[in-house]
């Protein structure tokens, strides 16, 4: 097998598992992410750290539905040429959706873990001031990056193409991707896990049985889960067509 039909073959499989993934995803992630908004927005009357954090973690993950009708149309029909700018926002906010997403997280999970395994130090650090600040300093590092990034994914051409597909070669060059794949995701899942893990411990290791102290553990078990899940198989499938690029999984035969 050739590189090419290596890379055709992970493309066609990519397409079915996005389909398999994202219909679930934009019908209740809409539902869920609107309902929370209307909670945090209208009903509460206090905002504190834990509010400000899920706010704007529901507000990336409205950026990130947004696009997927469009992605899911892009993967089997052609755009015209004219759509390039049109296509280039959707991929930026889908972009922006996924990494706000994932760089939100990590700070709920590190803010948890200040919270239940350094409480005295946690109450000089932690302030709704101070939950606001970080999150106008995750949306702006990630608005930064991905408007830098995108801007070298695709070449203007005058033909029809696939959006948020079919990148250019200088959006698969081995420093965007290993940038992307150990700061956008290897480095705040090892945050998240490490977190995750020593705040269960340090519930667990208080001897708490309490129904709150329970609550907790379910929480994060859930919070980890949501974000290694849809997280892992998206990044390992970019490594894999990464790979399959740079004919280090299936080498074009040579000789014959």
């Amino acid at each position: 097998m050739t590189s090419n039909c290596s890379l055709e073959a992970v493309d066609h499989l990519m397409r079915y598992l996005e389909l398999a993934i994202y219909i679930p995803i934009f019908l209740f992630g809409s539902v869920l992410n609107a309902a929370a908004l209307l909670v945090f927005c209208v009903f509460l009357r206090k905002w504190t750290e834990s509010t400000i954090y899920m706010t704007s973690l529901a507000l990336m993950d409205m950026l990130l539905l947004f696009p997927l009708p469009f992605k899911m149309y892009a993967a089997n029909y052609l755009w015209p040429a004219y759509l390039q700018p049109l296509c280039s926002v959707l991929e930026s906010l889908y972009f922006c959706g996924i990494y706000g997403s994932i760089y939100t997280i990590m700070c709920i999970a590190v803010d948890r873990w200040g919270a239940i395994c350094h409480p005295f130090r946690a109450k000089q650090l932690r302030s709704p001031k101070a939950a606001l600040g970080t999150c106008i300093g995750v949306w702006a590092l990630v608005l930064t990056a991905v408007s830098w990034t995108t801007s070298r994914l695709r070449e203007v051409k005058q033909t029809d193409f696939h959006c948020f597909h079919r990148f250019s070669e200088k959006g698969w060059s081995p420093p965007i991707v290993i940038c992307l794949l150990v700061f956008g995701f290897l480095g705040p899942a090892l945050v998240v896990v490490y977190c995750s893990a020593r705040t269960i411990w340090a519930l667990r290791r208080s001897g708490q049985r309490s129904a709150q102290s329970r609550a907790c553990v379910k929480i994060i078990f859930s919070s980890l889960s949501a974000f290694l899940l849809p997280f892992t198989p998206s990044h390992l499938g970019i490594l894999l067509q990464f790979l399959v690029r740079h004919t280090h999984v299936h080498p074009e035969p040579t000789g014959l």
